[in-house]
């Protein structure tokens, strides 16, 4: 049996949305998110008093996520102060709208059980 391997092309904004989704899958980055969500900047600090995990642990998803670029991060020794990529949070927000309120237009009257 032979198989034919066919290039796919993926838009910006779907590579995007992919990227920033990965990034936001797990549970302790969303809280990350909420945190600096609900207010203008937070240090590393701020957050492992509101998570209660440790320093190294958060700074590994505080990298996720800033290379992911939805945080950016400024080095003010001996700390670094976080906060969300204004730019790319609105992208985010706007990428997941437009794919749930797709799939909420598009979707078939049936669902998928096997009860139909």
């Amino acid at each position: 049996m032979s198989r034919t391997l066919a290039n796919v092309a993926y838009s910006t904004d779907e590579k995007q949305l992919a990227n920033f989704a990965k990034a936001m899958g797990h549970p302790v980055r969303i809280q990350i998110l909420k945190l600096l969500n609900a207010q203008a900047c937070c240090y590393t600090g701020d957050l492992t008093e509101s998570i209660p995990l440790a320093q190294s642990t958060i700074s590994q998803h505080l990298k996720v996520l800033k290379d992911a670029g939805l945080i950016q991060g400024e080095i003010l020794p001996p700390k670094v102060k976080y906060c969300l990529n204004q730019d790319n949070w609105t992208a985010a927000g706007r990428l997941f709208k437009e794919i749930f309120d797709f799939s909420l237009s598009e979707s078939p009257a049936k669902s998928c059980s096997s009860d139909e």
